[in-house]
């Protein structure tokens, strides 16, 4: 009898991690690339895990999930593939900075800066599905450093356009080693304000800086032999599953509903997350 107990918890420890990527692919593909930074979290609170520890993992369902946006981007011809480079490059360049950050650090200090930043992410997201449920459009009201040209759908670069891609790259690529997010949450918003790229041009672009700077965070982890592979692959098949089943499921559904669901509920684990760091 004690065997099969013992049986019982293996296998559920075994498929536990499966179990959140899934949640992390079926949130992913409802609410788009800021979903990921739910990773962490449910990697903290259902393994037990520390926070330096969940960041290499969840970067590797970060980097799957964007992967396959990206590619849907590049067929679609929407995603900036310069601009995303040159964000990622710098990007890739802080991410290390920010993965040696994580592991020095103790963790409820770490703690509580991931619960400032998902409180953050939460509210922008709560106002910005707001306004997109009540059609309130944000009105450009200034030039933006880097302009599109229209008449060939690429971006036209200057000096203070690439200063500023690079900047929002490497402040995406620090958080992205420091705390194991993508960074979408920096990158999507970065992108409105300096450039005047449409909504789906942005969306894709900055999956495409996900993608490479997520990998790039997932080398390095490797190489630090500090990425938990037993507990990574099944949380990275488990996410790929959810992604794709929710693909189906996401185009009847209304997207500023989810968009608003998802940040009550990010707003909510953002509370437990710095309850956690200061207890």
């Amino acid at each position: 009898m004690t065997t099969h107990l013992l049986d019982q918890i293996q296998l559920a420890n075994e498929l536990l991690p499966t179990s959140l990527g899934f949640v992390v692919g079926f949130i992913l593909s409802l609410t788009g690339a800021g979903g990921a930074i739910l990773s962490v979290p449910l990697l903290v609170f259902g393994m037990g895990l520390s926070v330096s520890q969940a960041g290499p993992i969840g970067l590797l369902a970060v980097s799957i999930s964007a992967g396959i946006g990206s590619i849907f981007g590049l067929k679609e011809r929407i995603l900036r593939y310069k601009a995303a480079g040159l964000m990622a490059m710098f990007g890739l360049t802080l991410s290390p900075i920010g993965l040696y950050a994580a592991h020095q650090l103790p963790n409820k200090p770490l703690t509580l800066i991931f619960s400032i930043v998902l409180f953050y992410a939460s509210i922008r997201m709560m106002i910005q599905s707001y306004k997109e449920a009540k059609g309130i459009l944000n009105e450009q009201q200034k030039i933006v450093p880097c302009l599109l040209n229209q008449s060939i759908g690429k971006l036209i670069w200057t000096v203070p356009c690439a200063r500023s891609l690079a900047l929002a790259g490497g402040v995406a690529g620090f958080f992205s080693g420091l705390l194991g997010v993508g960074g979408g949450f920096i990158i999507v918003p970065a992108l409105k304000k300096v450039t005047d790229l449409p909504v789906a041009s942005i969306v894709a672009t900055s999956l495409g800086v996900l993608t490479i700077v997520s990998l790039g965070g997932v080398i390095n982890s490797t190489l630090a032999g500090l990425m938990m592979w037993p507990i990574a692959i099944p949380f990275a098949g488990g996410s790929l599953v959810g992604l794709m089943i929710g693909r189906t499921i996401a185009k009847k559904l209304a997207g500023p509903t989810i968009q608003q669901i998802f940040a009550i509920f990010s707003f909510c684990v953002a509370v437990m997350m710095g309850i956690k760091g200061l207890s």
